[in-house]
């Protein structure tokens, strides 16, 4: 009986022994994830700290960028715009996003494409939303959108180089269909973008698609015989709504030329990157002018997250010894 006793005992003491075990295995083991995550972290800020400062210009535009739009956002704190306040705070994070692009992606973006696409952030943002640069100047709209759609044809086209290079990939498009891709990829972006601005001014009553003053309408609907015939009102100077004169010289077009001009401006833009693209794959990739704007993907020694890792490690073997 004492001996049954003893052993029960025994194996009771086994058994809390390796519940405690377990247990300290399951804090060390959490334990040990949290370091790796806090020094993941760790190293994706030094990689994005050299990233940054990899290129001496573009690091400059985006150095003077950041404090003009931290000024920016000061200034707009003082007037209590916290609209505009929040404006900034978004152009802070999107100026970030070449650099996490990457890093994250282990892809190098050129010096110039890096450079436009921190303006294009800033004149978007900061000088048309909040300066008002869109009112002042109405050709702005127009340039941005054409730069947008340059752009997308840019990324839409480095997107299926970088696959056509890759070793998994078992395809290769011709230059014909790389440029298409990119040309669809460009137009794809842009039509997205004035959903998104149809959206904004239908739900949340914005004026992202700016109205024209037309000075003549054609419509069906107001055929007096009811046929499919378009009306003609022309010479058209003034406009009352509700017995009040709307004094624009002329008939209110809501936003539907302003969204044909920006698709338009950028099928230019797309089309013209398109066409550099192709001479640049049908060249193997000699073109100086293209090569600007196209990324690739990053050298082992241009890795920096990899590179941050490494150098992490080494401070932990020299803390050891």
């Amino acid at each position: 009986m004492r001996e049954t006793k003893r052993n029960d005992k025994q194996k009771e003491t086994l058994e809390n022994y390796t519940s405690d075990n377990a247990k300290d295995n399951v804090i060390q083991e959490a334990k040990k994830k949290e370091q790796q995550k806090k020094g993941w972290f760790r190293n994706f800020g030094r990689a994005m700290h050299m990233e940054l400062r990899e290129h001496k210009s573009s690091f400059f535009v985006y150095f003077v960028l950041r404090i003009l739009v931290i000024a920016m956002m000061v200034l707009q704190v003082l007037n209590r715009n916290y609209e505009n306040v929040f404006l900034c705070a978004l152009t802070l994070l999107l100026l970030v996003i070449p650099s996490f692009v990457q890093v994250t992606f282990k892809i190098e973006l050129p010096t110039t494409l890096e450079i436009i696409i921190l303006v294009f952030i800033f004149a978007a943002e900061i000088l048309g939303e909040i300066s008002e640069f869109y009112l002042v100047f109405p050709f702005w709209d127009t340039v941005l959108h054409t730069l947008n759609g340059f752009l997308a044809a840019a990324i839409g086209f480095s997107l299926v180089d970088l696959l056509n290079r890759s070793e998994r990939t078992s395809f290769t498009l011709s230059p014909v269909f790389t440029a298409i891709v990119a040309f669809c990829f460009s137009m794809t972006i842009g039509v997205i973008w004035e959903f998104f601005e149809f959206g904004m001014d239908t739900f949340l009553g914005f004026d992202m698609q700016k109205d024209t003053v037309i000075r003549a309408i054609r419509s069906v609907n107001l055929d007096p015989a009811g046929h499919n015939v378009p009306y003609v009102i022309d010479n058209i100077t003034s406009t009352v709504v509700n017995g009040q004169e709307l004094g624009l010289g002329g008939y209110l077009d809501i936003g539907l030329i302003d969204t044909m001009n920006d698709l338009l401006v950028n099928f230019v833009g797309a089309v013209v990157f398109s066409i550099i693209g192709f001479f640049y794959v049908k060249s193997r990739g000699k073109g100086n002018m293209a090569g600007r704007f196209i990324p690739r993907r990053k050298k082992k020694d241009r890795d920096f997250l990899r590179i941050a890792e490494e150098e992490a490690e080494k401070e932990r073997q020299q803390k050891e010894r």
